[in-house]
């Protein structure tokens, strides 16, 4: 990692004076709970260099056809645990792997249905014990809501009521009515027609979901794809990042 910070800061970045060089185009695979945050920094970097970077949606199959058939791709954006295997794998190049951002969770309810008080821990623990049914997703929020509820003494008390949703935005379910409570990343609850946000977990009980960048193995454009990967690990991304209600990874 030293080795990988130090190539970065030896000027592959340059971001002023890339705008006067011959524009590339970048593309990034991430997943759902990324990308928000992805989305919104590539912006700011296409705004600040020239460069066209698309940003594209992949789910687990289409994730794994295009990593299988090395299509053309340049930065990946996932979970540590998943950007970790990809490079095991050779599809990532080792060394390359940097912290981006932090997702914590928030909940939220059907829209125009009785919000919860969750601005305490206490009352976040009686609501969630007060609520009929409560979903998670399967990823990485739903198993630290989990977390949340057992260091909280709970979770025995919440199984009954407790529903794991089949994928996309436990939003979207919520929208629904499939249950009646949703917890999950706060940038992945935004926009969603039907739902209605209504806090972040209580600081001192969250646990945010980590995500890192890594350089492709494919990319025929690393130089660039490396002045990518600062650009979002710098400064600049950080109001960026708040636009989704995320934060840099610290």
């Amino acid at each position: 990692m030293k080795h990988w910070k130090s190539i970065l800061a030896a000027g592959v970045m340059a971001v002023a004076g890339a705008a006067n060089t011959q524009a590339a185009e970048l593309i990034v695979l991430t997943g759902m709970g990324s990308y928000s945050g992805v989305r919104d920094v590539a912006a700011g970097f296409e705004k600040a260099t020239g460069h066209k970077v698309t940003v594209s949606f992949e789910t687990g199959p289409s994730l794994n056809q295009k990593l299988n058939s090395n299509a053309p791709a340049d930065i990946f954006a996932g979970g540590p645990e998943q950007v970790t295997e990809l490079t095991q794998k050779g599809k990532l190049v080792a060394g390359s792997a940097t912290p981006f951002m932090l997702a914590g969770l928030g909940l939220g309810v059907k829209a125009g249905a009785p919000r919860p008080n969750v601005s305490t821990v206490e009352d976040f623990k009686a609501a969630m014990l007060a609520a009929k049914t409560i979903g998670y997703s399967r990823g990485c929020s739903g198993t630290h809501a989990a977390e949340i509820m057992a260091k909280l003494g709970i979770a025995d008390q919440l199984k009954s009521k407790t529903v794991l949703t089949g994928g996309g935005p436990v939003a979207e379910y919520v929208a629904k009515g499939d249950f009646e409570i949703g917890i999950q990343q706060t940038n992945v609850m935004l926009g969603i027609p039907g739902f209605d946000y209504v806090a972040h977990i209580p600081t001192a009980i969250d646990r945010p979901c980590p995500f890192s960048v890594a350089l492709m193995s494919v990319s025929k454009q690393q130089d660039v794809a490396k002045q990518l990967i600062q650009y979002m690990t710098s400064p600049a991304a950080v109001p960026l990042l708040a636009l989704t209600r995320v934060d840099p990874a610290k």
